[in-house]
């Protein structure tokens, strides 16, 4: 945020900025998408609905899921949300308890750990191995279990890394939490952005429902960010829960957006497909430029729309000693926006968003070489 507002001054003085520090796509929404808000519009559907969203948008998300990953979820499983983050604020909200502990992988994405610690929840960190592409596993997670262990988040794709817990490592992370009677909380915002070839979502292990909660979110896969549209899969219970805490809240979420998101989920999903190539092909532009800058490495991103390098190499030069400090200044002289790895949990890397323009990539990555092969 800090780095964000700076670059909000910089630009108000008329400074040239490439910036690879949003975290959302440069794709306009889809066409049928804005057309079925406006017809909702253009029909007033604008008062009240039922506070966990209208039946139909509720069973478009349960459809789509069932249809894409084989789920079983019903409509009084699924809750429409003011966007993701809002979904997985509530469950932790109460789930989480006061001294409860949450594993929580590093790198992770940066709201976690202070919604945790807002419900009054002991965040535990498991460190990964950058060497192993940032992999979780279900001994790792095992070795962090104690008797105060409430649950597990698990965001896959990773924002900052892009990093994907694999089929195989997934199915044994639900089996043992579950039977271990530990929740396990998966952010799957970016779960159609796999480019391991097969997306794969926790919520395929019917058998373990009672301990899963699937996050979802149409602003990632649909170009709709600024719609603040998401959702949670969950057993009855929590759902029931959600839809209590959202009463004295929120609310419903937008009327109009609830019709959008129909058009979304049960329309054509070529637009989803679409998406993704051309984000795979910005990645491998972006590794490649990036990989090219002297010094600096960085891990293939198996999903969603980051590369997170390892800077380590310029530590210590320039009187720079960490990476928001890299950050900050490669922002005022290199005139390149990025997040400070300090952000998800880690200090040597600095994350870059790719869903720009190929052109703004040369010249994002030049500016980088160029201000961090200068630092003596």
């Amino acid at each position: 945020m800090a780095v964000a507002a700076e670059a909000a001054k910089l630009r108000a003085q008329g400074v040239n900025l490439v910036d690879f520090g949003a975290g959302e796509p440069h794709f306009s929404t889809p066409r049928h998408i804005k057309d079925a808000a406006i017809a909702a519009l253009d029909a007033n559907f604008t008062r009240y609905t039922v506070v966990p969203g209208i039946p139909d948008v509720r069973k478009a998300i349960v459809d789509r899921h069932a249809a894409d990953f084989g789920s079983d979820y019903t409509v009084d499983e699924a809750i429409f949300t003011t966007g993701g983050k809002l979904a997985i604020f509530n469950t932790i909200q109460i789930l989480v308890d006061h001294g409860d502990e949450v594993i929580l992988p590093v790198p992770y994405w940066v709201s976690f750990k202070d919604i945790v610690q807002y419900a009054g929840g002991k965040v535990v960190y498991l460190q990964t191995n950058e060497a192993e592409g940032f992999r979780i596993t279900a001994e790792a997670i095992e070795r962090s279990i104690t008797p105060r262990t409430k649950a597990v988040i698990l965001n896959s794709p990773s924002n900052p890394a892009g990093a994907v817990v694999s089929a195989e490592d997934l199915e044994r992370i639900v089996r043992l939490t579950h039977e271990r009677g530990i929740y396990l909380l998966l952010d799957e915002c970016y779960v159609y952005l796999n480019y391991t070839g097969k997306c794969v979502s926790g919520g395929s292990y019917t058998w373990a429902k009672e301990h899963i909660v699937i996050f979802g979110s149409l602003s990632k896969t649909y170009a709709m960010t600024g719609w603040r549209a998401g959702y949670a899969l969950a057993a009855r219970p929590v759902i029931a829960n959600l839809s209590k805490l959202q009463s004295q809240s929120t609310s419903n979420a937008t009327s109009f957006v609830q019709k959008a998101a129909i058009a979304a989920l049960a329309g054509s999903q070529e637009c989803v497909s679409e998406f993704r190539e051309e984000f795979i092909g910005l990645r491998d532009y972006m590794l490649e430029k990036v990989t090219a800058i002297p010094g600096v490495t960085c891990t293939k991103p198996e999903g969603a729309f980051y590369v997170y390098p390892n800077i380590s190499a310029y530590l210590g030069k320039g009187g720079i000693k960490t990476a928001t400090e890299l950050a900050t200044r490669l922002l005022h002289e290199g005139h390149v926006v990025t997040v400070p790895g300090e952000a998800f949990g880690t200090r040597e890397h600095i994350r870059l968003s790719y869903p720009v323009t190929r052109q703004s990539i040369d010249e994002g990555t030049r500016r980088m070489g160029e201000f961090l092969t200068g630092l003596r």
